[in-house]
């Protein structure tokens, strides 16, 4: 199979020390997130197998991702790029679109999905339009383990960023994700886009590090540095 920096990454995080933090969340309400390698790659692989079996996503189509920068929005993104996805971050056209907000359906995708951003949701609160997929009631039936059907291009587009550049898959890395130290415990202001907290999270997890994401509404406070042992940079 034709490797990709995603798929890569997705190894590493699974592999040697699985088991420590790699992206933890801060949430309204005093909600906290706190994922393993292990655990992010299973969240990361469960979407993957529900956009490939259950969606019928394909190399080189588009996932419209309209949602804030959160943990579930990372992994969104990390399963699109497995799949060899381009992640469309501008609200252009999208074979696929994820929102925490779901309209009309009929906005000419070939499924909309409803994200519910609350950890605990097991399901979305209320009613969903007709056509709507819901992410919390059907991820955690699917596959830990992500096998895709057809190799994804190492050269077909990854994203187009906010200043314009067009980013390739092979390129992930080296053209798009943040400098960071080796090992680095990160914080990534969520207030500042998913764009960022994409680039920057890449920087830190491709050399062994983890990130702790911060909802705008979250104070900093000396204690959560702390606690949280952020350091590097």
């Amino acid at each position: 199979m034709t490797s990709i920096p995603a798929i890569t990454l997705m190894g590493s995080l699974r592999s040697g020390n699985s088991t420590a933090p790699r992206l933890t969340w801060y949430g309204p309400d005093s909600e906290r997130v706190e994922l393993s390698g292990r655990v992010l790659d299973n969240w990361v692989a469960k979407t993957s197998n529900l956009l490939q079996d259950e969606l019928d996503a394909e190399p080189g189509m588009r996932l419209g991702l309209e949602l804030p920068a959160h943990w579930k929005a990372l992994v969104w993104t990390l399963a699109g790029w497995q799949l060899g996805l381009e992640a469309v971050l501008d609200g252009g056209p999208a074979d696929f679109l994820v929102t925490d907000t779901p309209g009309d359906a009929s906005k000419g995708h070939d499924a909309v999905i409803a994200v519910a951003l609350p950890a605990l949701a097991m399901r979305w609160g209320g009613e969903l339009p007709g056509g709507c997929t819901d992410y919390a009631a059907e991820v955690r039936s699917h596959g830990d383990v992500f096998m895709p059907h057809a190799d994804p291009d190492p050269s077909a587009r990854a994203l187009l960023t906010g200043d314009g550049r067009t980013v390739e898959h092979k390129d992930l890395i080296t053209d798009f994700a943040a400098s960071h130290e080796a090992g680095v415990r990160l914080h990534i202001a969520a207030g500042n886009g998913l764009e960022s907290a994409l680039s920057n999270a890449l920087g830190a997890w491709q050399h062994g590090g983890s990130v702790v994401l911060t909802h705008p509404d979250v104070e900093l406070t000396d204690k959560l540095l702390a606690n949280e042992r952020i350091h590097g940079s």
